[in-house]
């Protein structure tokens, strides 16, 4: 992911026709000021089968679209990187029909969705558990990750087999590893646990989004969320829409970003909502 040395101001006009719902929130927005990185937890979309009276597998292809409409969304508006927690570690607890479905739903998505992703210069990396990927499943991001060439300037990261905890415990490893062979014994920093991380190269979130209105974070980017805001809406993921979206945006940035500081007299000593380049 290349870094901006200058803020990419998002043209409204990207997103093409709107609504009245959304020419109303993009009225309130600052396209300067988006966040950086917006992480996601889709949460919801089996109640929303289960609301509808419908199977579970209508709620997660029903999710998918969402996933389509807030990746154009990002990518339209030049969010520099959005993280989809698409899949968990403790998923595989669900029943074997549902993972095997959610499996073969997430390879479908990825076939059916490369035109779109190219189209909006998209570069996706699929992220899991190092320990715990299969080959299939290995092999069959690695093939989107080549179709996507380095010069793809917005991230797409959905998140497979993943936890957070196992994101660190790897990083940590990792350290290890390199430290015996390199003979060092030095304090370990956290620049370079940074760098052992799935998301190395990318910002932390600024803004991490929950549907379906569950109050926690759910094993998700622990490390990176250290000071992102958190979002959490009662939507369910496929009701999640391009409006929905916005309104999140417009919350995060009525939010004032202190970073364990605390606000001194005027608005001037205040930490932008996104700062470029760093």
């Amino acid at each position: 992911m290349k870094s901006h040395s200058t803020i990419s101001v998002a043209d409204p006009g990207a997103l093409g026709p709107v609504t009245s719902d959304e020419a109303e929130l993009l009225a309130k927005l600052d396209l300067a000021r988006l966040p950086r990185h917006v992480a996601v937890i889709m949460d919801g979309n089996g109640r929303w089968a289960q609301r509808k009276h419908l199977p579970r597998p209508a709620g997660h292809r029903s999710g998918t679209q969402t996933a389509r409409t807030t990746i154009e969304t990002c990518a339209r508006l030049n969010i520099e990187a959005l993280t989809l927690y698409a899949f968990s570690v403790e998923n595989w607890r669900r029943p074997k029909t549902e993972t095997d479905f959610l499996m073969q739903l997430l390879r479908e998505y990825l076939r059916q969705e490369m035109p779109l992703i190219q189209r909006n210069n998209i570069r996706m990396r699929f992220f899991g558990a190092r320990q715990r990927t299969p080959g299939r499943r290995a092999a069959g991001y690695a093939r989107g990750g080549r179709e996507n060439r380095e010069e793809h300037r917005h991230g797409a990261l959905p998140r497979a087999d993943y936890g957070g905890r196992a994101e660190i415990v790897d990083a940590l490893n990792e350290i290890v590893a390199q430290r015996n062979a390199e003979g060092r014994n030095t304090p370990v920093t956290e620049e370079e646990v940074a760098r052992h991380l799935y998301t190395a190269g990318l910002p932390d979130p600024d803004l991490l989004i929950r549907s379906s209105g569950e109050m926690r974070v759910s094993n998700f980017l622990l490390w990176q969320i250290a000071y992102a805001e958190i979002l959490v809406t009662e939507t369910l993921w496929p009701d999640f829409n391009r409006a929905r979206l916005l309104e999140a945006f417009v919350e995060f940035q009525r939010r004032e970003r202190r970073y364990g500081g605390i606000r001194e007299g005027s608005s001037d000593s205040e930490v932008p909502a996104r700062a470029a380049g760093k």
